[in-house]
């Protein structure tokens, strides 16, 4: 694994940037992932615990180092509220997977789509990865509709491809190639 660095200064499109998480974006961790919907789509421990919140900002710098994983926060480009999460892992030499979710009162405004159009476009031009995949577990539209907006491809159902909780999950999957989109920056 080769290590990485997260984007310096952090991705934003004016109305949103993504950065490094902090330890004072731990609360609204917390808060948001007591949210049922985050919990139903989101593979994170249940009951999601404070601890889990300081473990995920004190694992994201580790991740980038060590080459694991991209975690970075979705912060409100006015005020650096914090709006959600999103990232990339595993990560191999050329490909990575997104995930993301979103706090439940910024849904259906754009946070997620903005966020992974964002996050992408930078993997892909100055990372090198030559595919990104996004998946998510079967039923859940809104993360197929984000996928589409940005241009990731539909590829089909993986039958019980990820274990949540003791429970195999179909997920949809989807790929974007640096060659799908043109990258600027």
């Amino acid at each position: 694994m080769r290590a990485f660095s997260p984007p310096d200064p952090g991705l934003g499109d004016g109305r949103i940037r993504l950065r490094p998480p902090v330890a004072t974006d731990e609360p609204a961790v917390f808060e948001a992932c007591q949210d049922p919907e985050i919990q139903r789509w989101v593979p994170i421990p249940v009951p999601y615990l404070r601890q889990h919140a300081r473990d995920w900002v004190a694992d994201a710098e580790r991740g980038w180092s060590e080459g694991r994983h991209g975690a970075l926060a979705i912060a409100a480009a006015a005020d650096d509220r914090f709006l959600g999460a999103i990232g990339l892992g595993p990560i191999d030499e050329h490909r990575a997977t997104i995930g993301y979710w979103v706090v439940p009162a910024e849904r259906g405004r754009g946070v997620a789509t903005g966020a992974v159009r964002l996050l992408a476009r930078w993997a892909l031009a100055r990372l090198g990865f030559r595919r990104l995949d996004l998946y998510h577990f079967v039923g859940n539209e809104a993360s197929g509709r984000v996928a589409e907006k940005v241009g990731f491809q539909r590829e089909g159902v993986l039958r019980a491809y990820v274990v949540v909780r003791g429970e195999a999950r179909d997920c949809v999957m989807y790929s974007l190639l640096a060659s799908d989109v043109e990258i600027t920056g």
